[in-house]
């Protein structure tokens, strides 16, 4: 099968789409499959406003219209609300092609924390955006619950993988600090929720991995922390490895796969009861859930390391894009490109 993957999101930037679309690549790619990514990279781009290290495609219409009439895929499939993903929604409405789409990140959410836009407002947008797909995937029932009570139709489930290779537990020597050592990793940004973890009063040390618009800010009001920037591969899965406990402090997360990573390298989480956490976390067993994200730390300390490893083991990349292959809308062969239009 044919499959063109248009998303917005694309390296060198480092987030839970971006590793989750190269996980499903490789995977599809293994299994036989053709994968072509239509991505910023082949644009020109602007930085994203409050998020410079997102690069944001200027004018791609024309180009992706090309790219996908010179492809022809079987498949389309739309990771990102961003200008490419909504140059390839248009392609494939005007045409009749059927596409699928992807529910990766709460956009209302994430603007309202930046602007005085309404929930309201954002939802009816980002429905608009989905609404002529053959199926949006989402990653976990809490969320697909979420998303039927703004109007959403047609979802199913895509979930998530672990490369439990990398991630497995490891010596805690890797890091000399005061234990215990609460770590916190993703982007260092308002909706993340991260001064929540930085203000908690906590022994030890807190340790903080990833970069973001806020990160300035942050240490300048939080200098007690340990800041080490973006790590990567194995310098990444030492240092969650070495850590005592993960501490999610995100509300508007769709998964987190940093918390499948945790687990598997032997490491339980702390996290608030809310979408992600609670499809991803077996409270009490692997994590702790609670409204009082202190009190969750601690009682994590407790877990038993194995019991977290032994969940993550569940979840695999290969099974994760099975389902996002069964879940394709594959166009039919007799569909005719319409020539495109000159601006």
């Amino acid at each position: 099968m044919r499959i063109a993957i248009v998303t917005d999101a694309w390296l060198p930037q480092v987030n839970g789409v971006v590793r989750t679309l190269g996980q499903t690549i490789r995977e599809a790619t293994a299994a036989g499959h053709e994968v072509s990514v239509i991505s910023p990279a082949d644009f020109r781009t602007v930085p994203c406003p409050t998020y410079p290290e997102i690069r944001l495609a200027l004018f791609p219409g024309r180009r992706v219209r090309r790219r996908l009439d010179e492809l022809r895929p079987d498949a389309v499939h739309v990771a990102t609300e961003g200008p490419l993903g909504l140059a390839a929604r248009n392609w494939c409405v005007r045409r009749g092609w059927p596409f699928t789409t992807a529910y990766h990140t709460q956009f209302p959410e994430y603007v309202r924390a930046r602007a005085p836009i309404p929930l309201r407002a954002g939802y009816a947008a980002v429905r608009w955006f989905h609404g002529r797909a053959a199926r949006t995937l989402v990653t976990t029932p809490s969320m697909m619950r979420h998303l039927e009570a703004h109007g959403f139709r047609n979802l199913t489930l895509w979930g998530r993988g672990v490369d439990t290779d990398l991630f497995r537990p490891r010596g805690k020597d890797f890091l000399d600090l005061p234990r215990p050592v609460w770590l916190y990793i993703g982007r260092v940004a308002v909706e993340k929720g991260v001064e929540d973890f930085l203000k908690l009063d906590l022994p030890g040390t807190k340790l903080v991995v990833g970069d973001g618009p806020a990160a300035a800010d942050l240490r300048v009001r939080y200098p007690d922390a340990v800041y080490a920037g973006y790590r990567h591969g194995e310098d990444l899965a030492a240092h969650i490895a070495a850590s005592d406990v993960f501490v999610f402090p995100s509300r508007t997360d769709t998964f987190g796969l940093v918390l499948l990573e945790a687990m598997a390298c032997g490491v339980p989480v702390a996290a608030y009861p809310v979408t992600g956490p609670i499809d991803v976390v077996r409270n009490g067993i692997t994590g702790v859930l609670d409204e009082d994200l202190r009190a969750a730390a601690l009682a994590a300390l407790d877990l038993d390391p194995d019991a977290c490893r032994a969940q993550a083991l569940q979840n695999s990349w290969e099974a994760a894009t099975r389902q996002f292959l069964g879940s394709l809308a594959v166009a039919d062969a007799r569909l005719e490109p319409i020539p495109v239009t000159p601006a």
